[in-house]
């Protein structure tokens, strides 16, 4: 069963002291026109955005002899060693999608490349911390069915991390309807809208949640790597 749900924006949890650290001004203390351009694209993120996610539990699970690769339902994701160690003990796993939709994507491209690169940035960022909260309500709800059941769940994580192969996307939007929230693959297994995350959580009784994996992943860009960083 697959369970779908959409999100309003003015109820997610934006921390915009941190986007205001990722645009190089840590402390929430933005100067013109950052606060200006910052305040603008909140304005806007209300109307441009379309935020839906989807989940799936999949009961039908195994790991590979060389401890690289997980197999569910017959498909096999080679999410690598440093993944499938987090999801060793899962007796089960939880498949997401979820996206900012395609209005904010469309919205920074357009000002990236036309007159307002800057603003455009500010809108990037936006739509990243955005569909980066979702998940994270999307994680909860995921976490909320596991523990009816007396499970536990894992963080998430998704291809393109960890030396998981980013390829595994097709893999992964085969458990899901086509165009599901809306969210469509490019033959490269890159999605659209831009701003959507895709993921894979571990579900058992033995399972380990850990905060931040920062120490196990080498992913430079990641938004909650600079995030932890920015806290210590």
């Amino acid at each position: 069963m697959i369970h779908e749900t959409s999100y309003l924006l003015e109820n997610l949890k934006l921390d915009l002291d941190h986007l205001s650290a990722m645009l190089g001004y840590p402390g929430g203390l933005l100067p013109e026109p950052f606060n200006e351009y910052l305040d603008q694209a909140v304005r806007e993120a209300h109307t441009l955005c379309n935020i839906k996610g989807a989940f799936v539990f999949k009961k039908d699970v195994e790991f590979s002899e060389n401890r690289s690769c997980i197999l569910v339902e017959g498909s096999e994701f080679g999410v690598g060693r440093t993944v499938a160690k987090e999801l060793r003990n899962s007796t089960s796993v939880a498949f997401f999608i979820c996206t900012a939709g395609e209005g904010i994507s469309r919205r920074s491209q357009e000002l990236l490349s036309g007159d307002d690169p800057v603003l455009g940035y500010v809108f990037d960022l936006l739509g990243s911390m955005i569909v980066e909260s979702a998940t994270d309500e999307l994680q909860s709800e995921i976490k909320r069915v596991a523990l009816a059941q007396g499970m536990a769940i894992t963080n998430r994580y998704s291809p393109g991390y960890c030396k998981w192969n980013v390829a595994d996307q097709h893999k992964l939007f085969s458990f899901f309807p086509p165009e599901c929230c809306g969210i469509r693959l490019t033959d490269s297994a890159l999605m659209h809208p831009i701003k959507s995350v895709s993921g894979i959580i571990g579900v058992g009784e033995r399972v380990q949640h850990r905060e931040y994996m920062c120490a196990l992943c080498n992913q430079v860009d990641c938004i909650h790597r600079n995030h932890h960083n920015m806290l210590k």
